[in-house]
């Protein structure tokens, strides 16, 4: 017997976790408030610490039972972490006291809860995840309902929605569960006691969620995660112990699914016996002969596999020569106790020379459990069998003949020639036939051809001459070593035939899906990704491809495939919309809608059914093999799975731009409101005192007056900068280019910004050669107002400021310099975005919108502006305009 040895991926696994040291998990899992999770994982604790583990009490929920907060005394209990909200003071589990004190084992009560908003996680179950991440060990407690993957189940048994729920990776990286159980009617009458909540609380909740029904499901859904997680304990054991037998810890069927007839009663047996056993059960196929997917072989395992998926089987196709071997090795991996074949009658003689799968299972089946179910093919059965294999049966053994036969004939000539005058020779030329025909035809017309190759050698070239009968008794052992070699070469050679065509056709199939993934990874758009998925799938399958996508009301929308059959048949519609709603394949030679046009396969991503890829073939039987439908299948995931990437980023995209729409909105409506509330409150309380006093000066009304002025131009500065930077931003300004004098331009915007710059000196260094420039001239006039206005905002009084301009090859650079703080380090570029201040603290120097305005008028003539800080001191803005050609001369007399 062959040592069994551990698989090396588990035994990997087990030496990453094991160099993780992450802390073990403990799990105690209730059905209910009350059951005794907290009071037994205190009495475990005070069990380890009295065996000498060092165990601290992080956080534990007494809900003011008398019977916990006892068995707590005697354990070290860390301070909790008090915490305010909406004035009341909160108790939550300090995690930085529990790294600080670091003990062997932390007991943190109600994995669930969800900590105060400031605490540095959302969810106590992040807080123990930490603790294990330190190499810290965690016991903790968890009822049933706060499970994610349990929620809307819950919900539906319960009325009540949990709003706390625990991801359930979190539960199944747990090292230990202990599931703490106690019968509805002793919950109760915990109840009823008092024991659990106050008495009036305590009434209140047995009419609602702690009724008996309520409990009795809740209870149900503890036992079957813990038998789940049990079971999954089980395997691994099994796998890392590298044990070759199964552990019946629970019965598991597998029936064994072939070609002949009897194999759908077999079927109907499992399936009774499985909800007998109350059982998981598996039909399971070989695929040994490497037929093609159009062969009857595959049509009729299509077929019963089609009928076990109907009873509720799950379906799986291996590959293999040993059919025996190959399905318990199966069996063992899946931990099955139960195997289910079929059996007809056999000619006894046929049985004892070739021997039979049945056999061969039960003498190698070892601990597993083999039940034969033997059957007789009916009569409608033979005649369609005889009426589907007789044509190509007797083309392949006549051409055997025909092959063995030109094998004669060449070796006669052969021998007729004094080529080959050595019977051996001649021998070589009949195992060359024979070797022929176990490529061309298979392996029983290669054993048909292996007994005529002897009987024709004995025949034609053995003497006494055309006759059988043997002069010489050593021929006789010559004509069994050429039936034994012509025997093994003929099963040899067709086995590796076989496999080279399934080794071909699964290269084939992972090709293409390889393809079709890099395909659809490469393109973005629904449109894009559904046409290039049809399109591949169509070839894959020498069919009609239609794609309907799931709509947020009403039926499917079409797709792809407008002028195909599928598109124009009346039930498509409904087929396609009952696989999006059911998430099952449904149509042609299935069970629902079996006069569709088409095959309707779900589009399942992870979220949600994004609709249904149809395909039509010719033979509609063919897509029921297994293969096909897993290809099919894998297919319209994958094309699910990029609909979903695409949606997904466009989600993002959508999500970002109208975030970032909200953040300009909010800080228009910060930034520009109180611009827009400074001028109107000077306005209005001007406008007030010239109206309600009577009594003014002549200075002291023109002073009013002038801040009424001066405060309507801020005011209409602003609002113009507004309309401008929305005309922008739209595309709506076109430049209207013509050529300017740059000294005109700057003079323009040193008289609008006069009273800004009053108290400052401004220094203009133009060239007298400075040519021409071809730009917008009230444009580039706001720029420089823009700047300047920056400039009289963001520094102090009496602060210089330096205009200068020159040629830079085929650029003009313009550049406006002061010598105050400058701008923030780290901000050169911020500070041209809209409504960006490099001090947010003082709100009154602008509204944000000058320089992002100026920047848009340097893009629009093709330029470029910049800031930097002076090496000196203070900022400079660099501006980079394009200079036009043939600039006309400037003529000075």
């Amino acid at each position: 017997m062959v040592a069994q040895r551990p698989n090396p991926d588990d035994l990997l696994a087990k030496a990453k976790a094991e160099e993780a040291r992450r802390g073990s998990l403990r799990v105690f899992l209730g059905y209910a408030a009350g059951v005794g999770k907290t009071y037994s994982m205190l009495e475990n604790a005070h069990r380890a610490r009295s065996e000498g583990r060092d165990v601290v009490v992080g956080y534990i929920e007494p809900h003011a039972r008398p019977d916990t907060q006892a068995l707590v005394t005697g354990l070290e209990v860390l301070p909790a972490k008090e915490t305010e909200y909406r004035g009341v003071k909160l108790r939550e589990f300090d995690v930085d006291a529990a790294l600080a004190r670091r003990p062997e084992l932390v007991l943190v009560d109600e994995l669930a809860h969800t900590n105060a908003e400031g605490s540095r996680h959302a969810k106590r179950w992040q807080d123990v995840d930490e603790l294990l991440a330190a190499g810290i060990n965690v016991w903790t407690t968890l009822n049933v309902q706060h499970l994610d993957s349990l929620n809307d189940v819950i919900g539906q048994i319960t009325g009540v929605t949990v709003r706390e729920t625990v991801p359930d990776h979190i539960f199944d990286a747990a090292d230990e569960l202990e599931l703490v159980d106690i019968s509805p009617e002793d919950l109760l009458a915990r109840l009823q006691a008092g024991k659990v909540y106050v008495p009036s609380h305590a009434q209140r909740a047995m009419q609602n969620f702690f009724s008996k029904g309520n409990l009795t499901a809740l209870r149900e859904m503890s036992l079957r995660q813990a038998a789940r997680r049990i079971h999954t304990d089980v395997e691994l054991a099994r796998r890392l112990q590298a044990v070759s037998q199964p552990w019946a810890t629970a019965e598991r069927l597998l029936v064994c699914v072939g070609p002949s007839p009897t194999t759908a009663r077999v079927i109907r047996t499992a399936k009774r016996m499985a909800v007998a056993l109350d059982a998981p059960w598996m039909a399971v196929a070989v695929d040994a002969t490497g037929a093609t997917d159009g062969s009857p072989t595959k049509s009729r395992i299509a077929q019963h596999f089609r009928l076990a998926e109907r009873l509720g089987a799950e379906t799986d196709t291996i590959s293999g020569q040993d059919i025996p071997g190959a399905i318990l090795d199966y069996a063992r991996s899946r931990n099955v106790t139960k195997i289910l074949i079929g059996k007809t009658h056999q000619p006894r003689w046929k049985r004892f020379l070739f021997g039979t799968v049945v056999d061969d299972i039960l003498e190698q089946s070892g601990d597993i459990d083999v039940y034969v179910i033997h059957g007789e093919r009916d009569a409608e059965d033979i005649a369609a069998s005889s009426v589907a294999h007789a044509p190509a049966a007797w083309r392949a053994y006549v051409g055997s003949a025909c092959a063995i036969a030109t094998g004669g004939l060449a070796a006669m000539a052969l021998k007729t020639l004094h080529l080959a005058d050595s019977e051996v020779n001649t021998v070589m030329v009949f195992l060359a036939a024979v070797a022929f025909v176990a490529v061309q035809f298979g392996r029983g017309p290669a054993i048909f051809a292996s007994v005529l190759a002897v009987l024709a050698f004995d025949f034609f070239f053995v003497s006494p001459f055309l006759t059988l009968a043997v002069s010489d008794v050593q021929y006789l052992v010559t004509f069994a070593v050429m039936l034994v070699i012509s025997l093994i070469i003929s099963t040899l050679t067709s086995r590796l035939k076989s496999q080279v065509e399934s080794t071909r056709l699964r290269e084939r199939r992972t090709s293409t899906l390889y393809q079709l993934g890099k395909q659809l990874s490469s393109l973005y758009g629904g449109v894009f990704l559904v046409s290039a998925a049809a399109k591949r799938v169509a070839e894959m399958f020498g069919g009609e491809v239609a794609v309907y996508l799931r709509q947020p009301s009403g039926p499917p929308q079409l797709a792809f495939g407008y002028e195909t059959t599928i598109a124009r048949h009346p039930v498509s519609a409904s087929a396609a919309q009952w696989a999006i709603d059911h998430d099952q394949i449904a149509g042609a030679a299935t069970n629902t809608l079996p006069n569709a046009a088409g095959l309707f396969v779900p589009l399942a991503a992870s979220q949600a059914v994004l609709g249904a890829i149809a395909v039509r073939v010719s033979e509609a039987e063919r897509l029921l093999d297994p293969e096909q439908r897993r290809l099919l299948e894998a297919c319209a995931n994958q094309l699910a799975l990029a609909l979903e990437r695409d949606q997904m980023a466009i989600a993002a995209a959508e999500a970002r731009i109208q975030a970032e729409a909200e953040q300009v909105r909010s800080t228009l409506l910060s930034g520009v409101s109180h611009d827009l509330k400074t001028p109107l409150a000077a306005i209005a309380g001007a406008s007030s005192s010239l109206l309600e006093a009577t009594s003014l000066d002549n200075e002291t009304r023109r002073q009013l007056l002038e801040t009424v002025a001066d405060e309507a131009a801020r005011l209409n500065r602003l609002l113009e900068n507004i309309l401008q930077m929305s005309k922008l931003d739209a595309g709506a300004v076109k430049p209207n280019t013509q050529w300017h004098v740059m000294e005109e331009i700057v003079g323009s915007a040193l008289r609008r910004t006069s009273r800004e710059l009053q108290g400052r000196a401004v220094d203009v260094r133009l060239p007298v050669d400075l040519p021409l420039v071809s730009v917008d001239g009230l444009l580039l006039e706001q720029v420089l107002v823009n700047l300047l206005d920056n400039a009289a905002r963001y520094t102090p009084p009496q602060t210089a400021i330096t205009i200068s301009a020159a040629v830079d090859g085929k650029w003009l650079r313009l550049s406006v310099c002061d010598n105050g703080p400058g701008v923030p380090p780290g901000s050169e570029e911020r500070i041209f975005e809209k409504f960006y201040r490099a001090s947010p603290a003082d709100s009154t120097r602008g509204s944000g919108l000058g320089l992002a305005i100026c920047r848009a008028i340097a893009q629009v003539h093709g330029g470029t502006i910049a800031a930097a800080n002076r090496p000196g001191g203070g900022a400079e803005f660099v501006l980079r305009l394009p200079l036009g050609k043939d600039a006309p001369q400037i003529v000075i007399e």
